[in-house]
């Protein structure tokens, strides 16, 4: 008997990739003289709208934000703020406007209105990279005021704000020509104020006039340092019971080596539960194997409290011994070690390690370039370049990223800006390349320098 033929069923066609398409707006788009308060537009297709309060870019900023619903193939807008005279308004939906079958994104879609009898036609566009690491930051928002007053972006939202996209370019169209402040930040807040010292935040150097000056300015964010707070007696709540307690357990500590063996290019590391009011160095012994003191090592607290290191001149493959006497530190409580202790270790072997030699291509001394070799998100090491060529007879080994710090204070360190001492953060350039340095091996890295430090103005 003949076989039956495979039943399969229909695919259906192809996938829908195409984005909502407008047929209709009530007022026609681009419409002047502007006096309603609610404004309809028709797609080809059914529409849902994800997220608009995170999307939608209202320009002008009102004070009340419209109301914006999505229904079949209608999106209807109702207008709360009173409108301004003789101002171009738009509102761009950014990536919240989606056919409903298949999600495509109609992007940044625009509706523009005007309450006077033209449109305006000025733009600006520009950068926004944030220093520390050389990278675009696509959600932080960038701001225009019209108050020149220091204080107006800690008090005042915006005359406009604009998005930035995945590589940190912002674009403001259609706004009124004249003098504007320009400012970026990463609004946790929603209130589009820079409002915390902590906040990401970037200042443009000088007033920009729209309409005239021709220009691309790039902004480069940075998070001031947070005020460190000062620890205070506690709290009458907490009563003597919280204190009683404290007093009951004991001061514990860890330390930096790995599997017993010390760093040849770190200090040794002891790291306290709780910063400490005293620490007895004469109650610190560091011995060889036999306990014979060893001379010619320094003690360092650090501003915390917390950690105290040792200081040595490491040699490979050698033994010590390091006694702390039950007495040796002290929290404010006044706790103390649960009891005397010895950490027994051994220093790495230089094979562990790898050589590196540095070559520097267009070096300009005058710029003061650090070279910061990151291990993830994390800074392992800062080499000063002086020289086109470095050579560094032990390097940790492992996967590292450059990033070309312009060090202008020589402190071997990125410093962030300040707004109010009207500051500029140092700029850091991104090498966009892996490295990796291994063990034992003679390892050899090419830097090719920028030919300037990154510019404040895009070409």
């Amino acid at each position: 008997m003949p076989g039956c033929a495979q039943i399969i069923p229909p695919t259906g066609g192809p996938r829908d990739s195409l984005p909502p398409v407008m047929l209709n707006a009530t007022p026609k788009d681009s419409t002047l003289h502007f006096k309603g308060n609610k404004i309809v537009l028709t797609f080809d297709e059914y529409i849902q709208l994800e997220r608009p309060e995170e999307q939608l870019v209202v320009s002008p900023v009102p004070k009340v934000s419209p109301l914006v619903e999505a229904k079949l193939k209608e999106v209807t807008i109702r207008i709360k703020d009173t409108l301004e005279e003789n101002t171009t308004y738009s509102i761009n939906f950014g990536k919240s406007l989606k056919d409903l079958n298949e999600g495509n994104p109609y992007k940044n879609f625009t509706y523009l209105f005007s309450t006077g009898d033209y449109l305006d036609s000025s733009i600006l566009s520009g950068k926004v990279i944030v220093a520390e690491t050389g990278k675009p930051d696509s959600t932080l928002i960038v701001m225009l005021h019209r108050n020149f007053d220091d204080s107006a972006v800690m008090k005042e939202r915006p005359r406009y704000f604009a998005r930035l996209d995945s590589s940190g370019q912002f674009r403001f169209s259609n706004i009124a020509p004249g003098r504007y402040n320009i400012f970026a930040l990463k609004d946790v807040s929603g209130q589009k104020m820079y409002m915390r010292n902590s906040d990401v935040f970037a200042f443009y150097d000088s007033i920009i006039t729209v309409g005239k000056d021709n220009i691309h300015p790039v902004l480069y964010a940075f998070a001031e340092a947070p005020e460190e707070k000062k620890s205070g007696a506690g709290s009458a709540s907490s009563g003597r019971k919280g204190s009683a307690a404290k007093k009951e357990k004991k001061l514990s500590y860890t330390t930096n080596l790995e599997s017993s063996q010390q760093d040849l290019l770190s200090n040794l590391e002891l790291r306290f539960s709780d910063s400490l009011v005293s620490f007895n160095e004469t109650l610190l012994h560091f011995t060889d194997t036999t306990f014979k003191p060893v001379g010619g090592y320094s003690i360092i607290r650090d501003t915390t409290g917390k950690i105290v290191s040792l200081k040595y001149p490491w040699k490979e493959e050698q033994e010590f011994r390091l006694v702390l006497e039950k007495e040796i530190a002290k929290d404010s409580s006044g706790v103390e070690l649960a009891k005397s202790d010895t950490l027994k270790f051994k220093t790495r072997a230089k094979t562990d390690y790898g050589t590196l030699k540095l070559r520097i291509r267009n070096l300009d001394t005058a710029q003061h370039i650090v070279l910061l070799f990151f291990s993830g998100d994390k800074i392992a090491e800062a080499i000063p370049v002086n020289i086109p060529q470095i050579n560094i007879p032990l390097f940790h080994t492992g996967d590292y990223e450059i990033r070309i710090l312009y060090d202008k204070n020589s402190n071997l360190k990125w410093d962030p800006g300040s707004y109010t001492q009207k500051k500029q953060p140092e700029k850091i350039v991104v090498d966009g390349k892996k490295y990796n340095i291994r063990a034992n091996w003679d390892n050899e890295i090419t830097i090719e320098l920028p030919k300037g430090p990154p510019p404040d103005i895009l070409p």
